[in-house]
């Protein structure tokens, strides 16, 4: 008779720790951790060292510039020297850094036909001059953008305590845009003189092929031999109607701009660390740019055709009419999207060069607006 059920050997066999399917997982020996993973994870730790290293090294450089200096008083001497020294670095730098789209931009506006593309130009540029060749134009725009800088923020801080001084606290809160506005507009008026020599040899370099001098100092020595110092200054007054408008828009937008990030935040101004504030910096000057570039750019191209292609003695007025005549109102808008490339590039590495020194020296960074005089009696 046939066995129905299954015996108790069988059963033992079946469900015992023998049986592969039952019995417990030898304990394996943890696996190494893959190759790129565990170089990833190294140099994530590496990077992070180096960054609290880089941060400590700031810190400790800032305490020492501090101790230094001394304690800097807002609006004294010392705060406007540092502002003007901020200002030095940011766009000294800044502009020197983007020479090539500035030398692209400078050639398209005085030769649309010149090249059909940035990337083209570059191309041709590079393999017909080399890497210098691709910033020609260097030296004039680092001393000229480092000499307009340093008095165009050093002069807006200034203008700006200076005129809301005359208006009083009531009116300079109630006013606040004109009055970033005038300050601004003031600044830039004095900057620009500082400006207008190297912004001749810069642009004149920048569109004759081979370029007409070697370098700032021959480029100055040039002008001033063929044409005497008025030479120099002959592209002043589209340099005053492309900048002032160009940093009026660039200053009392940054500002509002800036408030009204903060006031869409959280928390106020005061209650978040420098690092967010430099990156609020940073966000408001490249929107703050971009208004900037479409604002000053007919007047950009301008600047770029008189010292191109004004002639010797010719009146102003007459070199401005006879160049509208011949490019037309479409022409004064040559080379906008790159321009907006790079002035929202260049403004927004400014304020944040500018406000980060600001914050090195121990000062508070720019923009976002005090309360109202009655919001502050009360606090």
């Amino acid at each position: 008779m046939p066995i129905l059920y299954p015996t108790q050997g069988a059963l033992s066999d079946v469900f015992s720790s023998r049986h592969p399917l039952t019995r417990p997982e030898p304990q394996q020996p943890l696996r190494p951790r893959f190759t790129a993973w565990s170089v990833a994870e190294d140099a994530r730790s590496k990077a992070t060292a180096l960054s609290e290293k880089a941060q400590q090294e700031i810190k400790e450089a800032s305490a020492s510039a501090r101790a230094k200096t001394g304690q800097i008083e807002l609006y004294s001497a010392k705060y406007y020297a540092a502002c003007t020294f901020g200002g030095l670095v940011a766009c000294g730098l800044t502009h020197t850094a983007v020479t090539p789209l500035d030398l692209v931009k400078c050639r398209r506006q005085v030769d649309p036909k010149m090249y059909k593309g940035n990337i083209e130009a570059w191309g041709k540029i590079g393999r017909a001059e080399g890497i210098r060749g691709i910033f020609t134009g260097w030296g004039p725009t680092f001393f000229g953008y480092s000499a307009q800088g340093a008095f165009k923020y050093g002069g807006y801080e200034f203008f700006k305590k200076f005129y809301s001084d005359l208006a009083g606290e009531e009116a300079a809160y109630k006013y606040k845009t004109s009055l970033y506005l005038a300050a601004s507009a003031s600044a830039e008026f004095i900057a620009d003189i500082a400006l207008c020599p190297f912004e001749a040899v810069k642009v004149r370099m920048q569109t004759t092929i081979p370029p007409f001098a070697t370098g700032t100092v021959n480029g100055l020595s040039i002008i001033t031999g063929k044409e005497g110092t008025a030479g120099l200054y002959k592209g002043l007054y589209p340099l005053w109607g492309r900048q002032i408008p160009y940093t009026m828009m660039k200053f009392a937008s940054f500002e509002t701009i800036v408030e009204m990030i903060y006031d869409r935040m959280p928390k106020k101004k005061s209650e978040y660390g420098k690092g967010t504030q430099t990156v609020v910096s940073f966000a408001g000057g490249y929107l703050a740019g971009i208004l900037c570039a479409i604002v000053s750019h007919p007047a950009d191209v301008m600047v770029s055709k008189l010292n191109a292609n004004r002639q010797p003695g010719e009146a102003f007025g007459a070199a401005m009419g006879r160049i509208y005549k011949d490019i037309g109102f479409p022409g004064l808008w040559n080379g906008l999207v790159l321009r907006i490339f790079m002035i929202g590039t260049l403004t927004s590495l400014q304020w944040g060069i500018y406000d980060s020194f600001k914050v090195f020296m121990g000062l508070p960074t720019t923009g976002g607006a005090a309360p109202p005089p009655k919001q502050t009696d009360q606090l």
